[in-house]
């Protein structure tokens, strides 16, 4: 703890100042603690979780953490927060009271429950902060252990930026790869399969990650005898400790109350992890939960007298109080004035954070009821209105929710007065306002998001000769590398291989193991390495081999990626491209298409079906120059099929969110995406055959789903809509039709029932019959158009059955 400071040793009064400074953030931190709780009690917050118990060790760890160093973490650290100055005690009062204002709450804007931390990676136009010369937390997300695997890709990219050359973008992100990744997790949460995914990860690819777990012993109510193996995380992951002949990790166990001994071993990890890029496991034991787990229950129904007395004795901040008294550094008289005047400080941020949440709904309130009352007298429900008006004057502290109740039952009450209009336009200006509080930047707003890329065609020589689709994708990639130096590619068998279908094939000779890199079979983690180094600069493309096995994976998408600009109101982003194949597969394991779970679990991250190698080509060249996260499905049965070789590769880019008509008609619109495309345009050859003229459309991306809205353009003229897909009933299918029929208002020009075809409504079965008997064949779509026009004109089309 002693260190020199420009050749001067650091004296005892500057020992003192600096303990001093540690202890008043932990007092300060434990005492929004205890107001919090108290606050949640008495109503004026929904729900609280609080880092009360864990103050001490925080510190140590806020000492270590550096410029340039991210935290992945667990909704506890708020002592952490405080201490590396990025959290007042007004901030965290506004976000436990939900304040829907980044000025005052900048952690979430309301959007996430007190406890979650964030720190802004971006500028108000969206562009990268210099991210080496602040501290930095990624954001938090409430699913246990769901920090880790982003953990993983935040250590991972030190590793990239210290041993790729050329990356021009480094200076903003990195000082030679010396920054850390520091995790923290609860000692119950390493029970969760991400955390041993995560940790087995970081062994293999030795990053410089430090991960402290803080152990209490307890997962809410249930005591670490039921939660790991020995009730003890640090003693059955000896196994991964480092030694001469083998990599591993460095493993620390230290107790969360010895504040010189948390601080030596941080300091420790730190220089470990920064100089050598070797991870770090740090087991905290011995904390205690003074207010238990949580605003929604107490721990003394759970905990014996013996474990409660223990935890008042053993209390952190109780012992370092002690030590400090040991040591001379206060006595206990001066330490008690101390905590009586941060008391009031903390008291008063209480206050003003919440004059400042409610004094506007105050405003608002008022305004609200100086209206009702001038409408009241000139309604013919005058009572029921002043009724209404009474109840909401007497709301001292008034939720907007409430005031749109009473407005809006006014307004059914004088819906045909003339005194309506007034009401009914504060309404909607209040809704309109208020709404985007809570629903803007799910996708990017700045100048780079996918709308902003314009489309370029393949371009082809008089020469250009027909080839197989994966050397097209595979061409493509290689003029990625060359031009984007911060791209990098990972997967299982992406590398050696160059991935299971040679859409890699010499990559990984060309431009090394780290920028082309096989993993293990892990696709949580995999995702998480990708969120991780996409959150630092860098431009990975996850591979996930096939489509089924994004299932893995689909939780950290939902809740990390896909909210990640969401939960930050637009402080944070990963532009991360998630590389998968699917689509028209066979067996019940590899069924290849779960698209309505995909699409309704990850909006927040594009979701691109291109049906050919050119299509899926031109939407990384789109992508790379964007800022938005997408997931690409590449067809399985295309990378063998002949496609044109493109002149211009790295260079055509797919328009993203804007459908293509493959084939004009005149009689009934065909709507369909990916591989199944291929027996639609089959079908529709012999459809034209029986004098059924169809118009196929490819979607090309279901998320974003046709900003043009040209499909409701060609329903227009043919007045009859088929949607074919592969996934299952009610699946993506239903979400297509939604789109078309009610955000496009298609069923203004329907002259017949808008139907689907799609799979059965189980897994494929094995084999080509099975295929042909689980999902949608070209004599299954011509049937159904014709069945479909055999309503229309029995006579010229007769039934077929």
């Amino acid at each position: 703890m002693i260190k020199e400071k420009n050749n001067t040793t650091l004296t005892f009064e500057d020992f003192k100042t600096e303990v001093l400074n540690d202890y008043r953030i932990a007092i300060i931190s434990r005492e929004c603690s205890l107001l919090g709780r108290k606050e949640v009690l008495t109503g004026k917050a929904k729900f609280g979780i609080f880092g009360d118990g864990k103050e001490v060790p925080q510190l140590a760890m806020a000492k270590a953490f550096k410029n340039g160093d991210f935290r992945s973490g667990y909704y506890r650290d708020q002592t952490f927060m405080m201490a590396i100055g990025e959290l007042t005690p007004k901030q965290f009062f506004a976000g436990l009271y939900g304040h829907t204002d980044l000025d005052f709450d900048p952690m979430s804007a309301g959007r996430q429950m007190g406890g979650h931390f964030v720190t802004h990676s971006l500028n108000e136009d969206g562009s990268w902060k210099n991210l080496t010369k602040q501290k930095n937390s990624s954001a938090d997300i409430s699913p246990t252990a769901g920090q880790m695997p982003r953990l993983l890709g935040l250590a991972q990219a030190s590793k990239i930026y210290r041993n790729v050359d050329g990356i021009k973008i480094k200076d903003n992100f990195s000082v030679n790869g010396n920054e850390i990744a520091w995790g923290t997790i609860g000692n119950a949460s390493t029970s969760e399969g991400l955390f041993f995914e995560t940790i087995n990860a970081a062994g293999v690819l030795q990053v410089p990650m430090v991960m402290s777990v803080w152990d209490d012993e307890y997962g809410i109510s249930v005591h670490a005898r039921h939660q790991t193996t020995k009730e003890n995380i640090s003693e059955i992951l000896k196994g991964y400790q480092r030694d001469e002949n083998s990599n591993g990790y460095e493993i620390f166990r230290v107790k969360g109350w010895d504040y010189a001994e948390l601080i030596a071993t941080y300091e420790e990890a730190a220089a470990i992890a920064r100089e050598k890029h070797i991870p770090v496991l740090i087991h905290v034991n011995e904390l205690t939960q003074p207010q238990g787990h949580s605003t929604s229950g107490s721990h003394e129904r759970y905990k014996n007298a013996t474990r409660l007395a223990w935890e008042k004795d053993f209390d952190c901040i109780r012992q370092m109080r002690l030590w400090m008294i040991a040591i001379n550094i206060a006595s206990p008289e001066e330490l008690s004035e101390m905590e009586l005047e941060l008391k009031k400080e903390v008291f008063d941020a209480k206050k003003e954070a919440w004059n400042s949440f409610i004094d506007p709904i105050i405003h608002d309130q008022k305004e609200l009821l100086s209206l009702l009352e001038n409408i009241a007298p000139k309604s013919a429900n005058k009572d029921q209105i002043i009724k209404l008006t009474s109840e909401l004057s007497t709301v001292k502290s008034p939720l907007k929710k409430e005031m749109l109740v009473v407005a809006r039952k006014v307004l059914r009450l004088i819906v045909n007065e003339d005194c309506k209009t007034e009401l009914a336009n504060w309404i909607t200006s209040y809704i309109a306002t208020t709404q985007e509080r809570f629903s803007s930047n799910l996708f990017s707003d700045s100048d780079l998001n996918v709308f902003s890329v314009e489309k370029v065609l393949p371009k082809y020589e008089a020469n250009s000769l027909d080839v197989d689709g994966r050397m097209i994708v595979r061409d493509n990639f290689d003029a990625i590398f060359t031009k984007y130096p911060e791209t990098l590619i990972f997967g299982e068998d992406v590398g050696n291989i160059g991935d299971v279908n040679q859409g890699l094939e010499g990559m990984q000779e060309k431009y090394g193991e780290l920028r082309v890199a096989d993993v293990g079979i892990r696709e949580a983690t995999i995702i998480g390495q990708g969120i991780g180094m996409a959150l630092r600069g860098l431009r990975p493309i996850a591979e996930i081999q096939y489509l089924d096995y994004l299932l893995y994976a689909i939780q950290i998408m939902s809740d990390d990626l896909a909210t990640l600009q969401y939960r930050t109101v637009g402080k944070q982003k990963a532009p991360l491209i998630i590389r998968t194949r699917g689509h028209r597969l066979e067996g019940i394991w590899h069924s290849g298409s779960p698209m309505g779970m995909i699409i309704n679990a990850i909006r927040g991250i594009h979701v691109l079906v291109p049906r050919n190698m050119t299509q899926a080509a031109g939407f990384y060249n789109s992508l790379l120059e964007c800022d938005e996260p997408a997931l690409v499905i590449e067809c399985l049965n295309g990378y063998r099929l002949k496609e044109k070789a493109p002149s211009n590769y790295g260079e055509f880019k797919t328009p993203i969110g804007v459908v293509e008509t493959l084939r004009e008609g005149k009689d009934i619109t065909l709507v369909s995406y990916g591989s199944t495309l291929r027996l639609v345009e089959q079908a529709a050859t012999e459809l034209l055959q029986a004098g059924i003229d169809c118009e196929v459309i490819d979607l090309q991306s279901l998320l974003p789903f046709d900003i043009n809205q040209d499909i409701v353009k060609s329903i227009a003229k043919t007045n009859r809509l088929l949607v074919i897909d592969e996934d299952l009933p009610g699946g993506a299918s239903a979400f297509i039709l939604q789109q078309i029929v009610e955000q496009q208002d298609a069923y203004v020009h329907l002259d017949s029932k808008p139907q689907t075809l799609t799979a059965k409504a189980h897994r494929p079965a094995y084999g080509t019959d099975g295929d042909y008997f689980s999902k949608p064949s070209a004599e299954d779509i011509y049937e159904k158009v014709y069945s479909m026009m055999n309503e229309v004109n029995p006579s010229k089309y007769p039934n077929l059955y």
